[in-house]
């Protein structure tokens, strides 16, 4: 089994798409009109998704998927993520707003996907868990409001890194939609935590391709970072892990 990330779908369909038909496609926000790479980045994405991920491989999706305001307006958009090969585990972006009752989301979901909220799953040996992250202290951008939300995020990180028993998992691997750290790369919470739980990978979003410069180096304070934004990738999902669960089915372990 295989482990895949791609984050920042920014999906926006209208109704129900078929994959023989994407002349039929309607967006209700196009990113495609706002940026020329990003024009029919859903036929992209499927497209490469089906080149490299298998049905029996696991793809980690940090966030940003749909943008729709209610969970009926995401309702294409998730049904979608069921066309696609693979256990895809999610958590939420800073511009999901139709993710609000932990327990509605996840009756929403296809029955290939599964949503990470103060908790983690199994994939193989292998626990995913994560939060969506805040801005980060001493950022350019910090205030008041953005320390409220970033302590909430550390309390949500925790409960999710101390939601893996002892024992059960080989390695962790977390999910997180905002970059762990400020824009100066500085020590942060969100660090400590990552290191006091002796995870060694994470994997985030948020920074689109125009802002990939300011990403975290591939691997800080012994940990290997993956910015794995959609368009930063080319819309095809990065291989993170391939040694999770070998001989195991990708739906083996659930842990809610």
């Amino acid at each position: 089994m295989k482990i895949f990330a791609i984050g920042d779908l920014h999906l926006s369909f209208t109704d129900t798409v078929d994959p023989a038909h994407w002349e039929l496609v309607r967006e209700h926000k196009s990113m495609g009109a706002l940026f020329p790479v990003w024009r029919e980045h859903y036929r992209r994405l499927y497209e490469e998704w089906t080149a490299v991920v298998g049905r029996e491989d696991a793809v980690l999706v940090p966030g940003d998927v749909s943008w729709g305001m209610r969970l009926d307006e995401a309702r294409p958009d998730l049904d979608f993520l069921g066309l696609l090969n693979g256990r895809l585990i999610l958590i939420q972006g800073n511009h999901d707003y139709w993710w609000q009752s932990i327990s509605r989301v996840r009756r929403a979901m296809p029955p290939n996907v599964q949503a990470v909220q103060n908790d983690h799953v199994l994939v193989g040996d292998i626990a995913v868990c994560g939060t969506r992250g805040w801005t980060c202290p001493s950022d350019a951008r910090d205030d008041g409001d953005d320390r409220r939300i970033y302590q909430r995020e550390l309390l949500r990180l925790e409960m999710s890194l101390a939601s893996v028993r002892p024992g059960t998992a080989r390695k962790t691997i977390v999910l997180m939609h905002y970059m762990p750290t400020n824009e100066k790369h500085e020590r942060s919470g969100f660090i400590d935590l990552l290191l006091a739980h002796g995870v060694n990978t994470v994997v985030y979003g948020h920074l689109h391709a125009a802002a990939g410069n300011h990403r975290l180096p591939d691997r800080a304070w012994g940990i290997a970072f993956h910015l794995v934004s959609a368009d930063y990738l080319d819309f095809r999902p990065a291989l993170i892990d391939q040694t999770a669960g070998k001989g195991r089915g990708p739906f083996a372990d659930r842990r809610y």
